[in-house]
């Protein structure tokens, strides 16, 4: 298998930039694609607000830091990744957004290389679906937070060829030493599938009175080792992508468990996100520390 040192990433909002620093801290050379250089700054200093926070848990010198820092190129457009030899598109879960972007790189990219994609919810057999190359499309669905979760589902699609995904499977446990899972295509994949269909259930359990915000997630957090519950989970994952998620597979699944909570919706509308917008069922200060 050649070893991957360039990639490419397609999204600088919260799983870019996780999935940015944790190529960039794996020795490869990342170039980061954002519609506008205000958005690439802002993704380059998260990033380095997260590698700060290492450095002040002794996990990282600073020379490491620069080092990472040093290996993430802001780019604007997608042309420049034609030397890439590894892509991976992390945008939102816009389908129409997502299928212009890879008939682009189909376009741009050598024929061999990898064109990956970061949905938790979209199909893979779709994205493809656009280029010329259909085989050499596959997801590799990040969990958040990317730099301390070890894991990667790798998606098949329905023509994601034998060799595309060896060696998505190879740079996954050797390049960047994480395991990697196997998963068919199927709405949710397995994380975002059990995950939401969690949260909503917390969602539910908190409509009905049976307990408050606090004590649902501190029971899950203490009872059953879970690093956040499940309302905190949510608003790190931002709760419009939560909705998004659960709209998509009720619509795909067309069964009553994946539908969206009420409370939900009502604090997407209202703009409470979590950690993005500062508040959400908890509020966080600018670093997403809980306040």
């Amino acid at each position: 298998m050649t070893a991957v040192r360039t990639v490419g990433v397609v999204g600088a909002g919260t799983m870019g930039q996780g999935i940015s620093e944790m190529l960039a801290f794996n020795g490869l050379d990342v170039y980061m694609v954002e519609q506008d250089e205000e958005r690439l700054n802002q993704a380059l200093s998260m990033i380095e607000q997260s590698l700060d926070k290492q450095m002040e848990r002794w996990a990282l010198t600073s020379a490491e830091k620069k080092l990472v820092m040093n290996r993430i190129h802001k780019v604007e457009h997608l042309s420049a990744l034609s030397e890439c030899e590894l892509v991976i598109e992390t945008i939102t879960e816009d389908l129409d957004r997502k299928l212009d972007i890879f008939k682009q790189l189909d376009d741009i990219c050598a024929p061999d290389v990898i064109l990956a994609s970061n949905t938790s919810t979209l199909s893979l057999t779709e994205l493809a679906s656009v280029t010329a190359h259909p085989e050499r499309v596959i997801g590799m669905h990040f969990v958040y937070p990317v730099i301390k979760t070890d894991l990667v589902e790798i998606v098949r699609g329905l023509k994601t060829s034998d060799e595309t995904f060896n060696q998505t499977k190879y740079f996954v446990e050797n390049t960047i030493h994480k395991n990697g899972v196997m998963v068919f295509e199927s709405p949710g994949f397995v994380t975002t599938r059990l995950i939401c269909l969690f949260i909503n259930e917390a969602m539910h359990v908190l409509e009905e009175g049976v307990a408050s915000v606090n004590d649902i997630d501190s029971a899950m957090r203490i009872g059953y080792s879970f690093q956040h519950g499940p309302f905190e989970m949510a608003d790190r994952f931002g709760l419009d992508a939560v909705l998004a998620a659960l709209e998509r597979m009720f619509r795909e699944y067309g069964e009553l468990k994946y539908r969206p909570s009420f409370i939900l919706k009502k604090m997407v509308r209202g703009g409470q996100l979590g950690v993005k917008s500062s508040a959400g069922f908890f509020n966080y200060d600018k670093d997403g520390v809980r306040v």
